[in-house]
């Protein structure tokens, strides 16, 4: 299990963990649907994120965790897109 705000971090789909946590606190992250406020929820592989990336909605499935957040190449094999 991972904290939600870590997991994209590493995901790089916020450039900060700070950023990563702002946004779940304000309830701009959904965790299989559900709206998240609070960035420690854990996540784990299987689960669906669904977040905004500018002007789109972007739901990825969780395929695994991270330790640290590494180059671009490992961070796309933490996620899937869900069409």
């Amino acid at each position: 299990m991972s904290r939600l705000d870590k997991w994209l971090f590493c995901a790089r789909f916020y450039r900060t963990r700070g950023l990563a946590q702002a946004a779940a606190a304000a309830g701009k992250i959904r965790l299989n649907g559900v709206r998240q406020d609070k960035p420690g929820h854990a996540v784990k592989p299987g689960d669906v994120v669904t977040l905004g990336k500018g002007a789109d909605i972007l739901a990825v499935r969780v395929l695994a965790l991270a330790e640290r957040r590494g180059p671009a190449l490992e961070a796309q094999k933490l996620y899937k897109i869900v069409e």
